[in-house]
């Protein structure tokens, strides 16, 4: 099903009981998707998946070299949060 919004406004009950009954609905805003309401599962756990086959463990991940910095970085940051006010 695919609702726009000024509908979803005036038929909410309706759609809530379309999506209860375990369908999905669409929500439209100028007729471009902009949401789903799918029935909620409460017994669907949270999947923690594993790296993608040939990724890069995190703690392997090459870092940028730092950069020399000739100022006083608290320094440049104090100056900078007075000068916004």
């Amino acid at each position: 099903m695919e609702i726009g919004i000024a509908d979803l406004k005036a038929r909410l009950s309706q759609v809530l009981r379309h999506v209860r009954r375990g369908h999905e609905a669409v929500v439209l805003d100028r007729n471009q998707r902009i949401a789903r309401l799918v029935p909620y599962e409460a017994d669907r756990g949270l999947v923690v998946r594993g790296p993608a086959p040939g990724a890069v463990a995190p703690g392997e991940v090459p870092l940028p070299r730092a950069r020399r910095i000739r100022s006083d970085v608290v320094e440049v940051l104090l100056r900078e949060r007075q000068s916004d006010r």
